[in-house]
């Protein structure tokens, strides 16, 4: 069952899924739980909206599969100015996406501090590859072909979130 259908599930439909009363139980409180919350994310998403508007340099954010209004707004808070990034390497460099390791004639040398830079803004990328690979079906084509190549999960979502995906 899929993360939509269990999200779209009403109490009444536990007793049609489980034969044990005791799955039924569980299986209602979690139901009733999911809409507590999903009623509590949507006025906390509401409140957001009303006080926070995007600016017109990040509105090309919209654009991108797997970013959000919210993830949108948190990518814009995070960042600040985006002039004071010089070259977009700066940029992603705070953002987290890039190694920092230092390289001499091809060999690893050095790793400089890993912790530098936004780890919100790193979140924000993750979290919009993760989006783009359940809903854009030309990310989880490959996605699912980088899978059976490379075992590191963390790679594939890098990969997605210097790529720019539309459905």
């Amino acid at each position: 069952m899929s993360v939509n259908a269990i999200k779209n599930l009403m109490e009444a439909d536990a007793n049609d899924l489980f034969d044990s009363s005791s799955l039924v139980f569980a299986a209602k409180s979690n139901i009733l739980v999911i809409s507590y919350f999903a009623e509590i994310i949507k006025n906390i998403e509401k409140q957001v909206m009303s006080q926070v508007k995007l600016r017109k340099e990040f509105q090309p954010l919209l654009t991108i599969t797997g970013i959000g209004n919210i993830l949108e707004l948190t990518i814009m808070l995070e960042v600040g100015d985006i002039k004071r990034f010089p070259k977009v390497g700066n940029y992603s460099s705070y953002c987290r996406c890039v190694k920092s390791e230092r390289l001499s004639n091809g060999k690893k040398k050095d790793e400089n501090n890993r912790k530098n830079g936004n780890k919100y803004l790193s979140w924000a990328y993750v979290e919009a590859a993760h989006f783009t690979v359940r809903f854009c079906p030309r990310a989880q084509r490959f996605y699912q072909q980088d899978v059976i190549g490379t075992c590191c999960t963390h790679i594939r979502y890098a990969a997605l979130g210097g790529s720019h995906f539309s459905s």
